[in-house]
């Protein structure tokens, strides 16, 4: 079964990653031609990530009811409605009926999310890293398929250039919810056992370790927001690169997010969960430096590789370091608030990029990072230092 599983969400993975990769390499250029005013463009990206984060609690819980298997695959059959709205809103030339049908399709992704924690539920805890790499590297297959769709399909539709992408969309949400009904659930935690083995929330949410794993997700998360949503309309509107190579970037992107995963696991395993997440922090500040230098096609192509793999670090290490910090009868709580405060972080950060970009300029979208990453370093020596005078003090007593 937990090959079978695995196996299974890896392939779910892709599709789901090929949707979101879709929306974002069009959804700012949608909105820059349909919005009644440009400081919208990047509306239906943030309704998006708003969907995500206002469905990860309903989510989790749902799962928490009928488990895994039926609460995946009907994330997937919502976002088969959502990608079928989304072509409506395009064919008569709706912005509302677009931006809500994309904001449809990011509550979905509150599912796709969990596959990562379903996946280390399959393995014994030590390998947790591992199966969360494993799904993970799926979502290359992802950032492949998006921007292939999004510019190959152009020509498939007279008059529509972005249905066709959408409709190919919808048929592979189809084949992701019976590829879920394939699953099967591990065996549940009742309620009655959560209530005697679980900690409160806020006694879960106070230590040290969940904080810091969160705040990974966190920063981690939303710098890549805040910067990804910003840059198709950066390259393609203000700075006229071609919708070819805006797209290029964001697949080079969403790679860079996830083939560091073939390291991370054994990264963590040789030098720990925070010294990934210290790694991840400062490659987002090489992110910076690098989109800061110049605005021509290189600058954006190494600034957001240089994103993904800052992103990739923070998040398998956040993750990784998460599934430690609670009980397996507290899973779903846990869960709950960590996605919950990653993809809320997430959902402002997409709001403010659109308006911060169109005031202010692509410089100040980068340097708006900073403070966030400062403060991940800062949580992340805290927490290293607090352990190793905890395990110091355990050698002494010994």
């Amino acid at each position: 079964m937990q090959r079978t599983n695995l196996t299974l969400y890896f392939l779910a993975q892709v599709i789901f990653v090929s949707g979101s990769v879709l929306i974002v390499t069009l959804g700012g250029i949608v909105g820059s031609e349909m919005a009644p005013h440009p400081s919208l463009a990047t509306l239906p990206l943030s309704l998006m990530v708003i969907g995500t984060a206002l469905a990860t609690v309903p989510a989790a819980l749902l799962m928490q009811r009928i488990g895994r298997r039926y609460g995946f695959a009907g994330g997937a059959l919502l976002a088969v409605s959502g990608s079928l709205l989304a072509v409506l809103g395009l064919e008569i030339n709706s912005f509302a009926l677009f931006t809500a049908a994309v904001g449809l399709i990011g509550a979905t992704l509150a599912f796709s999310a969990q596959f990562r924690f379903a996946a280390a539920e399959n393995v014994a805890r030590e390998r947790a890293g591992w199966a969360i790499s494993i799904i993970l590297l799926g979502s290359i297959g992802g950032a492949i398929v998006g921007p292939e769709l999004a510019t190959r399909s152009p020509g498939w539709i007279r008059d529509q250039p972005y249905q066709g992408a959408l409709l190919a969309m919808t048929g592979l949400y189809v084949l992701a919810a019976g590829l879920l009904l394939l699953t099967r659930n591990p065996i549940p935690t009742s309620d009655a056992e959560s209530r005697a083995a679980g900690r409160s929330l806020f006694e879960i949410a106070v230590q040290p370790a969940f904080a810091v794993a969160v705040l990974a997700g966190v920063i981690g998360q939303g710098a890549m927001i805040f910067i990804m949503t910003a840059t198709p309309i950066s390259m393609h509107v203000v700075d006229g690169h071609s919708i070819d190579d805006t797209a290029r970037v964001i697949q080079a992107h969403v790679v860079a997010m996830y083939l560091p995963s073939l390291a991370s696991a054994p990264l963590i395993q040789r030098f720990g969960a925070y010294k990934l997440m210290t790694a991840g922090a400062v490659a987002l500040g090489a992110t910076v430096a690098v989109g800061l230098a110049g605005q021509e096609l290189m600058h954006y192509w190494w600034a957001l590789v240089l994103l993904g793999v800052g992103w990739n670090f923070l998040f398998v290490g956040g993750t990784t370091a998460l599934v430690a910090a609670y009980r397996p009868a507290e899973k779903f709580r846990a869960q709950a608030l960590n996605d919950f405060s990653i993809f809320g972080v997430s959902a402002l950060a997409s709001v403010l990029a659109g308006a911060l970009l169109h005031g202010f300029g692509w410089p100040v979208v980068l340097l708006s990072v900073l403070p966030a990453l400062v403060l991940m370093l800062a949580a992340v020596t805290y927490v290293s230092l607090r352990r190793s005078q905890v395990a110091l003090h355990g050698v002494e007593r010994r």
